[in-house]
């Protein structure tokens, strides 16, 4: 295979890849559509459904940047309507990002200490249990247990962290620490919304600028 029909093959099947994160373009492929929430979160089926939003959303924007430099578009077939351009990516990346920090059906930023609502019952050991000031005497590794499983919020926040989120097509969230798969916090949820969050700050109007492109 020579180096162009190499990258040729490549790009249809990135391409093909970003088409399938698309809502309401359907690859060319045949490739299955991602699903998303009525309320517009990207949603694929396991635990932890926040991990797959990030890092598809990283993945969208930095598909859209190197599109913007080349001057193309995503292809999604053979009809000239079946295609993206890279505004389009970055406004379904935008639109995440937008779900995690409180614009859902829940009015519920997935981060804590975001806005007027977030998670209160993390499944985050630290979070859960009382502090040091707040309690000086040693809490033994099964003594946790009652702090667990009561129903009362956190007492230390841990500001920034991005859990779970919703795991059902729903939009539901239950705040529950012992639905850990939704109130988990994790680094690699984190990661890749440290990049969404660092390019939509740098670049606050590129988007209103250019409204007038598809």
């Amino acid at each position: 295979m020579g180096k162009d029909e190499y990258f040729r093959s490549f790009r249809e099947n990135a391409d093909d890849f970003i088409c399938g994160l698309l809502p309401g373009i359907s690859p060319g492929s045949g490739r299955p559509q991602i699903q998303y929430s009525p309320g517009g979160l990207l949603f694929k089926v396991g635990n932890s459904n926040m991990q797959h939003v990030t890092s598809l959303s990283f993945l969208l924007l930095a598909y859209s940047s190197y599109l913007s430099h080349a001057g193309a578009r995503v292809s999604c077939g053979g009809a000239a309507s079946a295609s993206a351009s890279p505004v389009q990516l970055r406004r379904v990346a935008r639109r995440q990002v937008d779900y995690i920090l409180g614009d859902n059906p829940l009015r519920m930023s997935y981060m804590v200490g975001y806005g007027p609502r977030f998670p209160l019952r993390i499944h985050h050991r630290a979070s859960s249990l009382p502090s040091v000031a707040a309690h000086p005497a040693r809490i033994g590794c099964e003594a946790g247990a009652a702090y667990y499983a009561s129903p009362a919020p956190n007492p230390n926040l841990l500001v920034g962290a991005v859990v779970g989120g919703p795991s059902n097509s729903t939009d539901a969230f239950p705040d529950a620490r012992a639905v850990f798969q939704q109130s988990e916090p994790t680094t690699y949820i984190n990661a890749p919304l440290l990049g969404l969050l660092a390019y939509f700050a740098a670049h606050p109007d590129l988007e209103a600028a250019q409204l007038g492109r598809h």
